[in-house]
């Protein structure tokens, strides 16, 4: 499958709607472009610099959570080919609209196949400050991570591997792995292995945000409304305002 982009979504019911979003905004540095689709559903957090990759979905129903878009170029394949290839791998077919192809993974994980238009240029890290002005710091999220589990662990991998052509390699930290993606990417794909989990459990997902500086950023996220739910020696678990469970993860780099 030729993908030329990602694009995360993070999906909001009504009533988190705009806390959610600011909340992004100011730890991202991005800001909200003009509402689209029906209803004014959709928006995208448009960075200083790039090509945007963060967008948001107003839904009507569930708790929320967050999903990937694949952007294929349609000049080498299109959506119609791209979803028949992924229901041979074991993807279920979910809706199919003009631009857009909604599919769940083997293990259930809901992602969209949607047709490139042109991005290339990943946005450069966000310098942040948060409510107290010595929390500075910079990062960007890096990384969209797929919560599988452990019974269904490399199924899951490999379906995703075979779906992008891109091979999949075990991580320098027990129980991750991830996908070596092929040209500019704005953010890669992660899998976690989640030990407590029962046999109907779906696969979820959470973002990681790459840091320069994890204990700064982490009380910069703080002051903006995030809550610290645990502390570890290279990352931190936080929830923001609304509930959504990501990571800030120290990555000097901002590589990966």
């Amino acid at each position: 499958m030729s993908i030329a982009w990602l694009s995360v979504f993070l999906d909001f019911p009504i009533e988190d709607y705009d806390r959610g979003i600011d909340f992004w905004c100011a730890v991202t540095g991005t800001r909200r472009s003009a509402a689209r689709g029906p209803g004014g559903r959709f928006m995208t957090l448009l960075p200083a610099d790039g090509d945007a990759y963060l967008r948001v979905q107003r839904i009507d129903e569930g708790i929320g959570g967050c999903h990937l878009d694949l952007l294929l170029d349609p000049t080498v394949q299109s959506l119609d080919a791209a979803c028949a290839r992924a229901m041979s791998l074991g993807a279920r077919l979910l809706s199919r609209e003009d631009d857009r192809v909604l599919l769940a993974s083997p293990g259930g994980f809901a992602f969209c196949l949607v047709p490139w238009d042109g991005e290339q240029r990943v946005p450069s890290p966000a310098v942040f400050a948060g409510g107290d002005s010595t929390a500075t710091g910079v990062s960007r999220v890096h990384h969209f991570c797929l919560d599988i589990p452990a019974w269904n662990f490399d199924a899951e991998c490999t379906f995703w591997a075979e779906l992008t052509s891109w091979p999949v390699h075990q991580a320098s930290v027990s129980g991750f792995s991830y996908l070596a993606q092929e040209g500019p990417k704005p953010v890669e794909l992660l899998f976690q292995r989640r030990q407590s989990a029962e046999p109907e459990d779906l696969v979820t997902a959470h973002l990681d945000v790459a840091c320069s500086d994890l204990a700064s950023l982490t009380a910069a996220h703080a002051a903006a409304g995030a809550r610290i739910v645990s502390e570890h020696e290279f990352w931190v678990t936080l929830t923001d305002p609304v509930g959504r469970e990501y990571c800030l993860v120290q990555n000097d780099s901002l590589t990966g």
